[in-house]
């Protein structure tokens, strides 16, 4: 885009967000075509569009500060307090005198939950520290390290500490029993990121990674009856990161906060692909992958019949492209301005599947012309990689619909 064409871009997005009462159909329409990362416009636009902000601009401080004051309370509640109780009751004696010890049998018993959330905890651990491997941005530090947790005069336990601790028992546990370690503990973390890999961060520092693993603690506490589900850090990622680079520092600080309630929002409407029991619903993911299939139907009855005829289900590759909403399928940068056109659709979700017909249509010579091994390769490591042709041929197909 030529510099002044995209200056006059930037401008009419921030005509648009200056309106007192934000028009919302309005602002859509500018999201759709990618929102600018200058001014912080994207993270500020993406808060508007997933439901957090309120359209009405004046209320926006003092909602603001009344949201970061709720999240500080779930971090002491969730986070702070079982440390302290940790802490205070020196567990490490597991004095069997303690009407409420860690062994306790009784399902009301706070150890039991609490090593309930260490299940968790190992499980988003294990994924969070694998985001997008292939950027520096997660190992590192962030510029506004949580003072809650990481006050000096805190001697609880950190969710770090809490994972290494439970880890290292683990393998304790698994030695004693067999001799050998057995390798699919727990314990195996620590060796999959032996200390070297990253570089340890300093005291009093914390790194992003961190930061998002507290967020998807923090949901799954809040969350029972969905908790974690693998794959949601995916889902997080891409929105951490865009609020935690956002150029406008008294926004960026609060990235942690913004990206929970932001994400919170985001699942509310997602959140059916990934509970298991609703599979074959009329909400749940089946349903939605069959979708897929359906609309290729209608747009490309050659192409629809060429999968059926190899018998390759949809559920093989649109699993994966619908719950994570594409996030696994591209680079970073390229999820991020998928993402501008679907927040601004009025219908997020149908949207996502017209992209996902787009992406089959957009490489329909290759898979007439493929066998069964050669297009399930194409389709499980999809090969074009320039998402604006993907989300043309998408729109194309919206407004022939």
């Amino acid at each position: 885009m030529s510099t002044s064409k995209h200056r006059n871009r930037v401008q009419e997005f921030k005509v648009a967000l200056s309106e007192m009462q934000i028009d919302l159909k309005a602002l859509q329409e500018l999201c759709f075509s990618g929102i600018p990362f200058e001014g912080g416009i994207r993270a500020l636009c993406w808060k508007i569009l997933l439901n957090y902000l309120p359209f009405d601009q004046t209320v926006w401080d003092s909602f603001l500060t009344k949201q970061r004051e709720v999240y500080s309370q779930f971090l002491k509640e969730m986070i702070i307090q079982p440390g302290i109780a940790k802490a205070n009751l020196g567990l490490n004696r597991e004095d069997v005198t303690m009407e409420d010890h860690p062994l306790n049998p009784n399902p009301d018993s706070r150890w039991n939950n609490y090593f309930k959330d260490n299940e968790v905890l190992l499980q988003i651990d294990k994924d969070v520290r694998r985001l997008y491997p292939d950027m520096a941005f997660f190992q590192r530090a962030t510029d506004y390290p949580c003072q809650l947790i990481l006050d000096p005069q805190n001697d609880y336990e950190t969710l770090r500490r809490r994972v290494e601790q439970t880890t290292l028992k683990a393998q304790t546990v698994n030695r004693n029993r067999s001799g050998v370690t057995n390798v699919s503990s727990p314990g195996k973390s620590l060796n999959l990121y032996p200390s070297n890999e990253y570089e340890v961060l300093p005291n009093g520092s914390e790194a992003h990674w961190e930061v998002v693993e507290r967020i998807l603690f923090i949901y799954a506490k809040l969350n029972p009856g969905i908790a974690y589900v693998q794959g949601m850090n995916e889902i997080v990622g891409p929105i951490y990161y865009t609020f935690a680079t956002d150029p406008n520092s008294e926004w960026k600080e609060h990235a942690e906060a913004d990206t929970f309630f932001c994400f919170t929002n985001l699942m509310s409407e997602n959140r059916d692909n990934f509970i298991k029991s609703l599979d074959d619903s009329q909400c749940g993911i089946t349903f939605k992958m069959e979708s897929v299939y359906s609309m290729l139907k209608d747009k490309d009855m050659e192409l629809y019949l060429k999968l059926q005829e190899q018998n390759i289900k949809p559920q093989y590759f649109t699993f994966r492209w619908l719950t994570l909403l594409l996030s696994q399928e591209f680079l970073l940068p390229d999820v991020i301005r998928i993402w501008d056109s679907l927040f601004s659709d009025q219908d997020r979700f149908h949207f996502l599947i017209l992209v996902c017909c787009a992406m089959l249509i957009l490489i329909r010579d290759q898979l007439l012309a493929g066998d069964f091994t050669i297009n399930m390769r194409l389709l499980q490591d999809y090969p074009i990689t320039d998402v604006h042709t993907i989300l043309a041929k998408a729109k194309e197909l919206q407004d022939h619909s």
